[in-house]
């Protein structure tokens, strides 16, 4: 198989040739391999080397032999050291098992090449870390894919890779999706497992599953993906077809909010706000009701509340990796704002945690009052098409805790409230910015909402295409 007939085909498409035995999964490994080592070079998505051959998977899964990546947090494979973007873990620390959606992940037939590349312990919307260096955006190589799950969003887009693992405890999906032109899904709460590491990662923030370039992927992924394990603290009732069946048919006439002001007020640039008004006018034209309107909350809370949350788990995580591997914290292994993150997370109190709670509480039930009169939230999905790399700089020293938080979510103040709810929100691509960027919009749905999200996101695929735009830096 060419590369360049590789990079054309998503993973229903090639796991279909592999199927009906027109091509083999060998020979789809040998050119995924290729086409990683042709875009790397540029993009540094990867860490460390390839793996010398694919990790075992289940060759008659639905996507059996479709080459794969794993993001390097939270999801592991057994035997294969992870790093978390960070000094302090050296070479890596492997697992002596697999996580429940690892086990999944070769179900489906995966076929995983390697590891992505995260910014320290995920906490940043680019995918820059000392320990790896800067991730760089195939669309331009001078911009970041975003993050955390830009390693993932780089090699995808770059066409190099069909699928990756991603995970989002703040837009972790939906940002790199936004910034490279992808599909980047963050399903309800629930829906994939995080176990059985986990109950409520980041306070209940984190969610796993992938970034895409299709949306019949992205259902097809999460067909093959979702459901609870023995043990897990939720546990969703099946959806009502199969979400492959969702995405391919068109959703009842919907009513849809469109906002383009960031909750807080952050800046919005105007290649967003167009993005998600020609998006608005779309539905309109298929036959949906658009109003302006978004949920009303208190949004100081609401930051006050998240940013306990994502210091406590920095907390957590650099703490608990010092004691364990005997190696004290200090700039020579972890990076500025995480340091200080860490540091202010350690002051926290239990009445601190219970306060979060609390705020997370009282906005989950405003927003589901809100949607209670509209069917989708739709959003820019980012507040500028991308940065420049070295914007979100996590090495920092000038920047206290707090002022890194600020950073981030100045950058991404539509992403967030939805970890916080746990409802489902995904990324598709908008019309392009002037200098030719990717421009995501965000449509957020009601809890255990994803086939509506899948059905509109599928009929704006259908719409607006996208299979067509190709990045600078291209497989092949």
């Amino acid at each position: 198989m060419d590369i360049t007939e590789y990079r054309d085909l998503d993973a229903t498409a090639l796991a279909g040739l592999i199927r009906t035995g027109q091509v083999s999964a060998d020979e789809v490994a040998d050119t995924a391999r290729a086409a990683v080592t042709a875009v790397d070079g540029e993009l540094n998505a990867l860490v460390g080397e390839l793996f010398d051959a694919p990790l075992a998977h289940a060759p008659d899964g639905p996507f059996g032999g479709v080459p794969f990546a794993v993001k390097d947090l939270i999801t592991h494979a057994e035997g294969v050291p992870q790093r978390a973007g960070s000094r302090l873990l050296g070479d890596g620390v492997p697992y002596p098992y697999d996580n429940a959606l690892m086990t999944r992940f070769r179900r489906a037939g995966f076929a995983t090449v390697g590891l992505t590349a995260t910014p320290e312990f995920g906490f940043n919307a680019a995918t820059e870390s000392v320990a790896n260096g800067p991730t760089r955006n195939p669309w331009d190589t001078t911009r970041s894919p975003g993050g955390s799950s830009g390693g993932s969003a780089a090699l995808v887009a770059a066409r190099a890779l069909p699928v990756a693992h991603a995970n989002d405890g703040g837009g972790s999906i939906r940002i790199p999706a936004g910034n490279c032109g992808l599909v980047g899904l963050k399903p309800t709460r629930g829906r994939t497992t995080v176990g059985p590491d986990h109950s409520d990662p980041l306070l209940g923030l984190g969610i796993e599953f992938v970034v895409t370039r299709t949306v019949r992927d992205c259902a097809g992924v999460l067909d093959a993906v979702h459901g609870a394990e023995p043990g897990e603290r939720y546990v969703l009732p099946a959806p009502g077809t199969s979400f492959a069946e969702a995405a391919a048919r068109a959703p009842r006439r919907l009513r849809v909010a469109l906002s383009t002001t960031a909750p807080d007020g952050a800046p919005v640039d105007p290649a967003n706000v167009t993005a998600a008004e020609r998006t608005a006018r779309v539905l309109e034209d298929l036959g949906h009701e658009v109003v302006e309107a978004a949920p009303v909350y208190d949004t100081a809370a609401f930051h006050d509340a998240n940013f306990t949350a994502w210091t406590s788990f920095l907390a957590d995580a650099a703490l608990g990796l010092s004691a364990a591997l005997g190696t004290p914290l200090s700039r020579d292994v972890l990076e500025a704002t995480t340091l200080a993150c860490a540091e202010h997370g350690a002051t926290l109190t239990a009445i601190d945690l219970y306060t979060a709670d609390r705020t997370f509480n009282a906005v989950t039930r405003a927003v589901a009052a809100f949607f209670g009169e509209h069917d989708v939230w739709l959003t820019p999905t980012t507040a500028q098409p991308n940065t420049a790399i070295g914007h979100l700089d996590a090495d920092d020293a000038g920047l206290d805790a707090r002022g890194w938080y600020d950073k981030i979510f100045r950058f991404a103040p539509f992403t967030a409230l939805s970890n916080v709810t746990g409802a489902p929100a995904i990324s598709i691509p908008g019309t392009p910015s002037s200098e030719g960027w990717p421009v995501g919009v965000q449509l957020v749905g009601a809890h255990l909402g994803e086939e509506t999200l899948l059905a509109v996101a599928g009929q704006l695929e259908q719409a607006q295409p996208w299979a067509d735009r190709r990045p600078a830096v291209l497989a092949g």
